[in-house]
This record gives C-alpha cells, sequence and structure tokens, in this order.
C-alpha cells in the first residue's frame, strides 16, 4: 500500500512539474532603465505617454489598465497594442523583461 501511494505521488510530482510554466525571473531593472532610454523614452519619457495622456506609466494608471504586473509590461512590449509598435522583434524577451523591472520600479517612485 506504501509503495502505490509513493509511486502516486511520484507520478504527482512529475506531472506537475513536467506541464508547470518556469516562473519569469524578475528583470534587471537597471539594464532596463537603459534599453528603456534608448527604445521608449521618446513616447514615454517621465513615465508619461505621449500619444495618450490617460495612459501613462504611473502606477494608479497602470493599476487602472490592469498593466501593473511584469507580465502584463512583457506583453504590451512584445506584441504591441493601438499606437504602441511591438517590440519582440527587436528587442530580445530578456531585454523586455529588464525594461518592465524598471517600468515597474520607476512607477513604484513615482518616476522620480
Amino acid at each position: 500500500m506504501k509503495r502505490i501511494v509513493s509511486v502516486l505521488l511520484l507520478g504527482v510530482a512529475l506531472f506537475t512539474f513536467a506541464f508547470s510554466r518556469p516562473a519569469l525571473a524578475d528583470g534587471d531593472a537597471v539594464a532596463g532603465g537603459k534599453i528603456f532610454s534608448a527604445n521608449c523614452a521618446s513616447c514615454h519619457a517621465g513615465g508619461k505617454n505621449l500619444v495618450n495622456a490617460q495612459k501613462t506609466l504611473q502606477k494608479d494608471a497602470l493599476e487602472k489598465y490592469n498593466m501593473y504586473s511584469e507580465e502584463a509590461i512583457i506583453t504590451q512590449v512584445t506584441k504591441g497594442k493601438n499606437a504602441m509598435p511591438a517590440f519582440g522583434g527587436r528587442l530580445k524577451p530578456e531585454q523586455i523583461a529588464n525594461v518592465a523591472s524598471y517600468v515597474l520600479s520607476q512607477a513604484d517612485k513615482g518616476w522620480k
């Protein structure tokens, strides 16, 4: 009986690890700041948005539009949306994750 339970638990553990998505590592905000300056600041200097003034990168706006997470920002930067161009072909996934970390860290600081 113990052997059956052990084998069953091992099977569940293997199944869980085999089909689970790996967690995204937190990006490097310092590196993200450099990438942001080179690619994003022309429209988003100081956390603003020159194209759509309501959709800034301020914490309250990110929360309002369900963008206050690395995952949401990574998706937006990678795929683009509306006037926002897609950067998935220009930047590597690690660079985009770094930008997301930078945006969140700046939003938490009030872009100061």
